[in-house]
């Protein structure tokens, strides 16, 4: 006889989300080259630095709203690609390991957001997962833009 299967938690399910989004970002990062840190797409765009630095921000902010805090000032910017793919992975260590905990009460939990809105925790994530996939599709542009063919968009298993 064959054992049920039991469907992931939601919370499972958000972190796999992120952590496919992340890696394949990671992925990306790993093979740009540290001279075209500073490269932007646009005057007045975030480089590849600054927009590595603003996901990880973004994840650190999720993490303060999820702890019932009031988000931090942004830390000092990193300065060269190195630091910067240290800052994503830690952060994304980070914001796996509390999604990864979250109980289905947690999730409908209700927390202060962006601009002082009352969200519950899931709405929040899938914000988070929303502005994870918006920027991360700059990057592949960006990348193209300097002749590197970036990964698949999400990196899966």
């Amino acid at each position: 006889m064959t054992a049920p299967t039991v469907a992931p938690s939601r919370s499972a399910v958000f972190a796999r989300t992120l952590q496919g989004h992340r890696a394949a970002l990671m992925d990306l990062y790993a093979d740009l080259p540290d001279e075209q840190a500073q490269f932007a797409a646009w005057e007045g765009g975030m480089s590849f630095v600054g927009l590595a630095d603003h996901l990880s921000g973004s994840s650190e902010r999720f993490l303060s709203m999820v702890q019932g805090q009031t988000p931090g000032a942004l830390p000092a910017p990193s300065a060269d690609l190195p630091a910067a793919r240290l800052r994503l992975q830690q952060t994304t260590d980070a914001a796996l390991g509390v999604i990864s905990a979250l109980s289905n009460e947690d999730l409908s939990r209700r927390v202060t957001a962006f601009g002082g809105r009352e969200l519950p925790i899931s709405a929040l994530l899938d914000m988070v997962i929303a502005h994870e996939a918006h920027h991360k599709g700059q990057v592949w542009l960006m990348a193209r833009m300097i002749g590197i063919k970036p990964p698949m968009f999400v990196k899966m298993g």
